[in-house]
C-alpha cells in the first residue's frame, strides 16, 4: 500500500506552508478514484471546493464545501471526486510537533468528521491566514491548529456511545436544518427529554451555549457561500436565516473578528 510523505497529496498543490512541523497544503484534486494509502503523518482535510467521499476500514465520509476530516498518521483510506473542481485545504502535523507541546496524539487515533462548528471557523481563519502570509501568521495558525485539538480533546475525552443518545440526534438536527426558528421546547420534544434537561446538560456535550452553537454553524455555513461571487451579502445574510444584513455583519464579526467583505476578499485571493 502506497505511503504519501509530509506535504504529498494527489493533485495539484499550488501553495505549500511549512511551519516547523506543521505543513499547510492548498490542493486540487485531479484524480476521480485515488486507491488504498496512508499517510506518514496525522492531519486534517478542510474540504474548500466541490466534493469528495472518503471511505476507510470503518466509514465513509461524503463531504462538500466547509466540511473537515481528521485522519490519524497512517489510518488507510481511499478517495472518489466527482466530475467538479475540487479543492482540499490540508493540515498535517509532525509526531515531533505533538511531542514538543506535549500533547499526546493518540487522543486523535482514527478518522472522524469534524462537526464543531467553532473548530470549522477555526480552519477558515487558517485559510485566510495562509493566504495573507505575513510575519504574524505563524503563531495566529499554531494557535489556531492547538485550540482546535484542545477542544476536540474535550469533545472526544469519553467514548462516543457513552454520551445520551439525544446528544447525537440533535446534533443531526442542528446541522440538518440549520436555518429553521428552533425552540427549546420544540426541541426536547424531538428528543424526548424535558426542556429544563437540554438546557442544563447542552454545554457539557456541546461546550457551548445552544445559541452560539447555532450561530456558529449559520456563519460556518455563510462562509461557503461567500466564495460564490454572484451572490451580495444581503442574499446570504437572508440565505442563512439573519434577521437582516446589519445582524450577520455583526455575527460575523463577533465570531471571525473581521467583516463578511474583507473575509471574501482573503478567501477569494
Amino acid at each position: 500500500m502506497l505511503e504519501l510523505h509530509n506535504g504529498n497529496f494527489f493533485g495539484e498543490t499550488n501553495q505549500r506552508l511549512d511551519l516547523d512541523g506543521i505543513t499547510l497544503t492548498k490542493t486540487v484534486y485531479t484524480h476521480d478514484y485515488v486507491d488504498w494509502h496512508f499517510h506518514e503523518n496525522a492531519y486534517f482535510t478542510f474540504l474548500l471546493h466541490g466534493g469528495l467521499v472518503e471511505t476507510d476500514n470503518k466509514n465513509t465520509f461524503r463531504c462538500g464545501p466547509g466540511e473537515l476530516l481528521f485522519h490519524y498518521w497512517q489510518e488507510a483510506h481511499c478517495n472518489i471526486k466527482p466530475p467538479e473542481f475540487t479543492q482540499g485545504f490540508h493540515v498535517e502535523i509532525s509526531k515531533s510537533w505533538f511531542d514538543r507541546l506535549q500533547l499526546s496524539n493518540h487522543a486523535f487515533e482514527g478518522s472522524f468528521q469534524v462537526k464543531d462548528p467553532a473548530i470549522v471557523i477555526g480552519f477558515y481563519n487558517m485559510v485566510r491566514e495562509a493566504s495573507l502570509y505575513d510575519t504574524a501568521s505563524n503563531l495566529a495558525i499554531e494557535s489556531l491548529l492547538i485550540n482546535a485539538l484542545a477542544r476536540l480533546t474535550k469533545i472526544y475525552d469519553k467514548p462516543i456511545d457513552l454520551k445520551p443518545i439525544w446528544v447525537k440526534k440533535l446534533k443531526a438536527i442542528l446541522h440538518d436544518e440549520p436555518f429553521e426558528k428552533h425552540s427549546l421546547s420544540a426541541l426536547a420534544a424531538r428528543l424526548d427529554i424535558h426542556p429544563i434537561h437540554l438546557s442544563r446538560d447542552f454545554k457539557k456535550h456541546f461546550h457551548s451555549s445552544l445559541g452560539d452553537y447555532i450561530r456558529r454553524i449559520k456563519i460556518q455555513n455563510s462562509i461557503v457561500l461567500l466564495q460564490d461571487k454572484t451572490l451580495n451579502l444581503t442574499e446570504i445574510a437572508f440565505a442563512c436565516s439573519f434577521a437582516d444584513q446589519s445582524h450577520f455583519l455583526r455575527c460575523f464579526k463577533y465570531y471571525t473578528g473581521i467583516k463578511p467583505s474583507v473575509y471574501r476578499k482573503s478567501i477569494l485571493s
